[in-house]
């Protein structure tokens, strides 16, 4: 497989003043392989050094933070010359180890020149309730997600349909209409989960991948007893099995008492924030109006809360294969929150957006993404039905410079909307930079 953050990477590398770089992400996204791959391809040898149970890095680190003796220990340790010109250094698993984390700023400081990537999937949390120090300003960051549709396309060997997707070649996407939303449905059911899309390249079961996403589930929520102050585990497990019955509703809203009557906001504080700083859940807030920034104008506790990956929200569904051999019907299915969970998906890999999502009394927008100094709306339909009495509503009452309406419906540009074939989500970027 190929990730679009090996790029990413590449580009960090070349950066001038460059600082170490942390690589956060969910569990089992990638980060390792990513950064050993990296590795692999631009460095002369890679150090690597995993901190999860390793007293003697431990040890190490737990002393002065002189950088010289510190890469001394590291050579011991990885049995690796490191050269700063040549070498590598990974740091993985880095809240397992305070020292290891504080050490990023004198790496920064004292040995620049020194290529330092490090990852942990549990950082968030760590710092937060582990009370870890955090070198503020130090370190240059990387957020890894689960695979697009697009490099999904790549693992499937589909690159001609992948180099016609980033071309933008309208008529020629539209010729391949159909092989594209046969390729769409089974990422909706394989979703973005490395091990499941290569054990799909490679073998394409269904059953296969049902059961790696089912294991996959299990570990994440055995997470929760390891990592959770006690009293917020079994709130943690009402929120994360309640998602997909949350999203199926028409409005997509989080609502607290569908967890347990009398259910309130401040009860699931920790849990949800917990899910959140995992990367396990994805919350986007409801605001009052479409303002500038869109944080300043965020409306109380009002949010949608959806999953890391939509593979996994239909495992949690126990949806089937049959349902996605039936064409597309799978993208009615939770009257469209697998359509939303997926745009949204594709939207998060993108730095250059912040969200939200808009309601009224009477309509309701999908999506707000803050781009380019406008806040421009985005209404998600799960078949080719481009009835939009809400992105009409909004356009009318904001008039904002353009609007995107994600469905299965070829791309149109007609006035102030554009229609945008959902297997396009991933190129909305280059979309609106052409539209605005």
């Amino acid at each position: 497989m190929d990730r679009d953050a090996l790029w990413a990477l590449f580009e960090w590398r070349r950066r001038e003043g460059r600082k170490p770089l942390l690589i956060q992400g969910a569990r089992q996204v990638g980060k390792t392989w990513l950064m050993r791959e990296f590795g692999r391809r631009h460095f002369d040898r890679v150090a690597y050094v995993n901190f999860d149970h390793n007293p003697a890095m431990e040890r190490l680190f737990s002393s002065d933070m002189d950088t010289a003796r510190l890469v001394r220990g590291l050579e011991i340790e990885t049995r690796t010359a490191i050269d700063p010109d040549r070498t590598l250094l990974i740091f993985d698993e880095i809240q397992e180890c305070s020292g290891a984390l504080a050490s990023l700023k004198y790496f920064c400081e004292q040995l620049p020149r020194q290529a330092l990537l490090a990852a942990g999937s549990l950082l968030g949390v760590a710092i937060k309730h582990g009370g870890l120090s955090f070198p503020v300003g130090k370190v240059d960051f990387l957020q890894l997600h689960p695979l697009t549709f697009e490099e999904f396309l790549g693992a499937m060997g589909e690159d001609a349909l992948l180099r016609t997707i980033r071309d933008l070649d309208f008529p020629l996407l539209s010729t391949f209409r159909d092989r594209l939303i046969r390729w769409l449905g089974t990422y909706f059911f394989a979703g973005g989960m490395p091990e499941a899309v290569a054990n799909f390249a490679e073998f394409r079961s269904f059953p296969r991948v049902r059961e790696l996403q089912n294991n996959l589930l299990r570990a994440f929520q055995s997470d929760f007893a390891k990592h959770i102050p006690s009293a917020s585990i079994p709130k943690a497990h009402l929120v994360w099995r309640s998602l997909p019955a949350q999203l199926a509703k028409g409005n997509r809203r989080f609502i607290y008492r569908d967890l347990h009557p009398g259910a309130r906001a401040k009860e699931f504080e920790d849990a949800l924030e917990w899910l959140q700083s995992c990367g396990l859940a994805h919350g986007v807030p409801r605001v009052s109006k479409p303002g500038l920034p869109l944080a300043a104008y965020r409306d109380g506790d009002a949010f949608k809360l959806f999953a890391l990956d939509v593979g996994l929200l239909c495992a949690m569904a126990g949806l089937d294969e049959r349902t996605l051999l039936e064409g597309n019907r799978i993208f009615e299915e939770f009257k469209g929150a697998l359509a939303e969970q997926f745009v949204l998906q594709q939207l998060k890999t993108s730095p250059a957006f912040d969200f939200a999502h808009w309601a009224s009394r009477t309509a309701e927008v999908d999506f707000l993404v803050q781009f380019g100094g406008q806040v421009i709306p985005i209404e998600v339909k799960a078949t080719t039905n481009l009835q939009a009495k809400s992105l009409k509503f909004y356009c009318e009452k904001y008039n904002p410079p353009v609007a995107l309406r994600c469905s299965l419906a070829d791309h149109k540009a007609s006035g102030q909307v554009i229609d945008v074939p959902l297997y396009l989500c991933g190129q909305v970027s280059k979309i609106l930079r052409a539209s605005l």
